[in-house]
């Protein structure tokens, strides 16, 4: 005989199923009599065999913060359960799509039903099927947005008068169209300002209405796979767009602002690393020794600059370069920002533990032949770079550090071992991007006071380097502006340079633990040109401006 306040642990968990069964059919009643009240049709998530990649078609925070799942698809018409249809995060999403041509069949479920479905999610994450992640823009759109767009005065007429659904479309297909790298959406008291970053510079594009700014990053959010209801809160997406010959990539970017959410889009178009290594804007000893460095089977070979330098691409040219049968070549970036057929490239991923420095100790054990780290941040991804430099691996990766004298300094900052630095070190170089001179370009003569300061620049370098013979006839270039060049003088970008080889010498020096002068005076020495002469040549040869380079280095 049980004893006064024991319970009987079955008759406990049956009165619980049977509490829980109770709780769940008034749930469902009252998803039912909502069903109703708004003449929609309920629907028992339980029995309803939802179709998993169409489920995937909506990102689960999105989902989720729309109270609503995508069940089931036929052509353009989309099955959707939902809380609530007065729900105003799920009025954004339902807009969104009627906007994108979809039709829809609404149907109220409860909210354990549609929780229900949402824990598919977690046994879906490989599959890959999300078209509303992805902004179509056929090759005939952007054909014809060329006809209509002859540059930045035509694209700025164009978003005045188009209408707002189709606003996000125009932005994204006239910044593809003029080969814009980022989108920046900046909210002011009374408008939106619309911008592009080209080649470098930021170009005002228009205004939007702020009144439907709302509708336009409820879009963006959707299609990035961000929280739409999240307003205070900095969020990172991305989305693809396709084009019938490729897909570009976009990462976004959101931040709270004092008038509205700031949005930046970085365009991450393959076809922008798609140059050879001859086309950087290398002179053509640096780029000797490049390729004479490229062939080594083992040692670093380290980039340096600030964010937007460049040195991504010239990652990927190095490559790209060696990117053939017979060599085995492996990344780890955070994230990927291009795909590269024949090689195998992994993403950083903080949450399940692979760091820059976990992933490249699991790389080396991959037997690569080359290893390409985006970015070293810290001793241990520092530390293990370097060993693998010296077991036998050709190793690229980036620092951020304003020349190249400032590489060495900065890997012991970190903890590297200046006994190893030195024998692991191949090359360590700097870079930056200026704007190329458009065909358009006019001579000019060189100001007397320029021409001394070039003078003493070069008196600087190496009896070795190679210089030009500067005389007071000498003529340089400078922006005119042409339809072509959309009125500012310069197309594209190239970049400067300074690299030096890790001689005897140096290796000698970097045991000492030297400081950034002592390493750039010894690397001045046996030959190296910085970044600031290496821009005055580019000068003197018509392909920039001294504007452009008094821009970029200080």
């Amino acid at each position: 005989m049980k004893s006064i306040g024991q319970e009987d642990p079955k008759l406990q968990s049956d009165l619980d199923q049977k509490l829980h069964d109770i709780q769940l059919k008034g749930k469902e009643l009252a998803a039912q009599e909502l069903a109703k009240a708004t003449n929609l049709p309920f629907i028992d998530l339980a029995h309803f065999p939802v179709n998993t990649a169409v489920l995937n078609m909506l990102d689960e925070g999105v989902a989720r913060s729309g109270q609503l799942a995508i069940i089931a698809q036929d052509s353009r018409t989309l099955k959707i359960a939902i809380r609530d249809p007065r729900n105003e995060e799920t009025k954004k999403i339902l807009t969104d799509l009627l906007d994108r041509k979809f039709s829809l069949d609404l149907f109220v479920a409860s909210p354990e039903g549609l929780e229900s479905v949402w824990k598919r999610y977690q046994h879906s994450r490989r599959i890959k099927v999300s078209p509303l992640g992805v902004v179509d823009i056929s090759e005939e759109r952007i054909a014809e947005l060329k006809e209509k767009i002859g540059g930045l005065e035509d694209l700025k007429k164009q978003l005045r008068e188009l209408k707002t659904t189709e606003a996000l479309d125009l932005i994204i297909a006239g910044a593809l169209k003029i080969s814009a790298s980022d989108i920046h959406l900046e909210p002011e008291e009374a408008i939106i300002r619309v911008r592009y970053r080209l080649d470098g510079i930021l170009s005002n594009i228009g205004d939007l209405p702020t009144r439907e700014y709302a509708r336009i990053l409820s879009r963006i959010k959707i299609i990035s796979g961000l929280k739409i209801n999240i307003h205070n809160t900095p969020q990172d997406g991305r989305f693809t767009i396709r084009l019938d010959s490729r897909d570009v990539e976009v990462r976004v970017s959101i931040l709270p602002g004092a008038f509205g959410e700031n949005v930046v889009m970085r365009i991450l178009d393959p076809l922008t690393t798609t140059q050879k290594l001859s086309s950087l804007g290398m002179r053509p000893d640096l780029l000797a020794i490049l390729e004479a460095e490229l062939k080594k089977t083992s040692g670093a070979i380290l980039t340096t600059g600030p964010t937007g330098s460049g040195k991504t691409t010239s990652l990927y040219s190095f490559v790209r370069y060696l990117n053939r049968e017979g060599i085995k070549i492996i990344t780890i970036e955070d994230p990927i920002e291009y795909q590269i057929t024949g090689i195998s490239q992994t993403q950083v991923d903080e949450h399940q533990g692979y760091t820059f420095a976990s992933g490249l100790r699991s790389i080396v054990r991959q037997d690569p032949d080359v290893i390409l780290v985006g970015e070293i941040r810290d001793g241990e991804t520092a530390e293990i770079a370097i060993q693998a430099g010296l077991t036998g691996h050709l190793v690229f990766s980036t620092l951020h550090t304003n020349d190249a004298a400032g590489t060495i300094p900065r890997l012991i900052d970190l903890g590297a071992r200046p006994v190893n630095i030195g024998p692991a070190l191949n090359v360590a170089m700097a870079q930056r991007l200026v704007r190329k001179l458009c065909s358009c370009k006019e001579e000019t003569p060189l100001p007397a006071l320029e021409t001394e300061k070039i003078k003493k620049a070069f008196e600087q370098l190496s009896p070795a380097v190679q210089l030009p013979v500067i005389s007071p006839e000498i003529t340089i270039f400078k922006a005119k502006g042409c339809p072509k060049c959309n009125q500012g003088g310069y197309v594209g970008r190239i970049g400067i340079f300074e690299l030096f080889l890790v001689s005897t010498d140096m290796e000698r020096l970097i045991t000492t633990s030297p400081s950034i002068p002592q390493v750039r005076d010894l690397a001045l020495k046996e030959g190296m040109v910085p970044m600031l002469q290496d821009g005055y040549l580019k000068v003197l040869e018509g392909a920039t401006t001294l504007e452009e380079i008094y821009r970029v280095v200080s």
